[in-house]
């Protein structure tokens, strides 16, 4: 896999905002990616260094429209952690 194909998309949420004061950064990652494969994918797109990455699988959750229900998509979301001598991911310094 390609790094490109690793790293889908950044989540932005208010928790996903006050990690980046201490350098945590989330993403929504490929399922069938592993801790080592983000690893190297952020730090070669963004040209950091990591330290430690954590993950969760997201469960879809249950939505109604109407009468009409469905679950929404469920996702792999990587939460990570960046040395302390590492520049920030300048993406998200212009969010804050």
């Amino acid at each position: 896999m390609r790094a490109e194909d690793i790293i889908i998309k950044p989540i932005l949420t208010e928790k996903g905002y006050d990690g980046i004061a201490s350098k945590k950064y989330t993403f929504q990652v490929a399922k069938s990616a592993n801790k080592t494969e983000i690893k190297l994918a952020v730090e070669k797109l963004f040209g950091v260094k990591v330290e430690s990455v954590n993950t969760s699988n997201v469960r879809g959750k249950l939505k109604r429209m109407g009468r009409n229900e469905g679950l929404t998509s469920s996702y792999k979301k990587a939460v990570v952690q960046l040395t302390e001598d590492s520049k920030a991911i300048e993406y998200f310094n212009s969010l804050s």
